[in-house]
């Protein structure tokens, strides 16, 4: 995961920083454009992240009409991924520009915590929508009709509380750990999710962050989607033609809100799955440090694709929900276009109170003029 990968690195990354002081100045001034660079491809995610994430939830407690079950588990989803751009997404981006670890044990210990918490808020509120959209869909006489709205942000509360739990073991063995590089006899201390020692521990924490924060959600989510499938193909089959196009409008609503919620679920396994290819491949690996350009551009695509699925949610529900659309654009504008000075809305509504006295006035004498029927009266 990008998690580990940040910090599990680190020999291949301090063989870098020594390849980078023992180099020619070319080497190392191409060193640090390329760093440059990855920072300013984190600096884009965060920025574009940021403004998405934000009006999503703004425009979701803003308009009450969008206050649904689906709406109100992506609000949460979003919370989780601002709170992943604004931490950790810069911190990884200083490993490019920076040789060492720039925020002490503290921030050894907080940061992995932060990161975890938000992939698992990412992927349990996904299955977590995955079985809204099976009960609405599969067996939607079992949907709760009263306290809606409450049942969700208890079930999202819930959500943040178990990522929670299952990120403290990444906050107690976190810490400041020496490394030992054998090829160039060198001794450094870095943030590192466990000590340089033995094989079993990378191979555990591996396996483990795979399993629970991808695997098996997705196992869980794919489930649902086959009972969901089913269910619609059946509905389609068993269509009544009496009463067709209300509940074939019905159908499509639904299959519309299925198809939004895969498509989410599509992007996490997408963005997320080079990076945990990579961390397990590294802990399985974890003597032999593989320094090539391969691995390295590897690794760097892996991080950014992984960030990236955090900036992506509220563009993909740009351009799948229309409703969310014009909410979007109307809070884009607000937040873009300045208001008009008092004196403009003074000027404004004496305009306007003009132009509706003449249109009034020329009424009347057009009124006037036909009852009476007199064309100079209307003339004059």
């Amino acid at each position: 995961m990008s998690l580990e990968e940040t910090f599990t690195s680190v020999a291949e990354d301090k063989n870098e920083s020594w390849d980078r002081r023992n180099a020619p100045d070319a080497r190392e001034a191409s060193l640090w454009h390329a760093g440059v660079a990855i920072a300013a491809a984190y600096a884009l995610i965060i920025v574009a992240g940021l403004v998405g994430n934000v009006t999503l939830i703004r425009t979701f407690c803003a308009v009450k009409s969008m206050r649904n079950v689906p709406n109100l588990f992506l609000c949460s989803l979003a919370l989780g991924d601002v709170l992943l751009l604004v931490t950790c997404a810069p911190v990884d981006a200083t490993r490019y520009l920076a040789e060492e670890w720039l925020f002490g044990r503290t921030g050894c210990k907080l940061i992995p915590f932060i990161q975890l918490t938000s992939v698992g808020v990412s992927v349990f509120t996904l299955t977590a929508l995955a079985a809204d959209r099976y009960k609405a869909i599969v067996k939607p006489m079992d949907i709760p009709t009263s306290h809606a709205t409450a049942k969700v942000c208890l079930k999202a509360s819930a959500i943040w509380l178990l990522s929670m739990v299952l990120a403290i073991p990444e906050a107690v063995f976190s810490d400041l750990h020496s490394f030992h590089i054998t090829q160039t006899n060198e001794t450094f201390q870095t943030c590192a999710p466990y000590p340089n020692t033995g094989h079993l521990h990378p191979k555990i924490h591996s396996m483990a962050s795979f399993l629970i924060f991808y695997v098996i959600p997705l196992l869980i989510i794919s489930g649902y989607y086959f009972f969901i499938a089913r269910s619609l193909i059946r509905s389609t089959i068993n269509l009544p033609v009496e009463g067709k196009i209300p509940i074939r409008r019905q159908m499509e609503s639904r299959k519309r809100l299925a198809k939004m919620v895969l498509v989410f679920v599509g992007l996490f396994a997408v963005c997320w799955l080079p990076s945990h290819v990579v961390y397990l491949y590294r802990s399985y690996h974890y003597t032999e440090v593989d320094t090539s350009v391969l691995h390295f551009v590897t690794s760097v695509a892996a991080r950014i694709l992984a960030f990236t699925n955090s900036c992506v949610n509220p563009f993909a529900l740009y351009l799948l929900s229309k409703s969310f659309q014009k909410q979007f654009n109307k809070h884009i504008c607000c937040c873009c276009c300045p208001p008009l000075p008092l004196h403009a809305h003074s000027t404004m509504r004496g305009n306007t109170g003009m132009s509706s006295l003449k249109s009034t006035q020329n009424h009347t004498v057009a009124s006037f003029s036909l009852i009476n029927g007199n064309q100079g009266c209307h003339e004059g």
